[in-house]
């Protein structure tokens, strides 16, 4: 009898080891993406549209921009600049339509103004080159030229993208 229940014992953990595995090896990917480098240089998320650094402009309500605005036809697709986990696909009242991907080194990529969403949805895993949205004009970019809003966050706040996408150029 104690044989039997040792026996239920072990195959009950083996179950649980089998459902949290997953869980398991999202952790180390989770860990290795934030302790990984930040990166030096970044691709265009829209290959081939002119980058203009509009970081620091002035904005409604005192703000400044925390960002810069690539321009290209509605419905262009957006790739992303890194590889990262999803948190975050939706709208906010500034952004509109929103992607939020955090990348290497803890670092947030955000993706503003979307027309529409691939099937993305919190927590899934991108590479570098998926597509995480298509170019619009949606929240306070509204009546605007469609652009992708492209903005870097880290725990110290907002950071200028430009310098890292035009390195990605060379």
């Amino acid at each position: 009898m104690r044989f039997f229940g040792t026996l239920v014992f072990l195959l009950f953990v083996a179950f649980l080891l089998f459902l949290a595995w997953p869980y398991v090896q999202d952790s180390g990917r989770y860990g290795r993406l934030v302790s990984a480098p930040v990166p030096v240089s970044l691709p265009n998320p829209l290959p081939g549209r002119p980058l203009t650094d509009t970081w620091g402009g002035a904005r409604s309500g005192g703000r400044t921009h925390e960002g810069i605005d690539i321009f290209a036809k509605r419905g262009t697709p957006i790739l992303s600049t890194t590889e990262g986990v999803v948190l975050n696909v939706g709208p906010n009242n500034l952004g509109g339509r929103t992607v939020m991907i955090l990348g290497p080194g803890g670092q947030r990529h955000y993706y503003a103004h979307l027309e529409k969403y691939p099937e993305l949805e919190r927590g899934d895993w991108v590479d570098a080159g998926d597509v995480v949205g298509y170019v619009g004009d949606s929240g306070n970019a509204k009546g605007t030229p469609p652009h992708l809003h492209y903005g870097i966050y880290t725990a110290g706040g907002a950071i200028n993208p430009y310098p890292l996408l035009k390195a990605g150029q060379r």
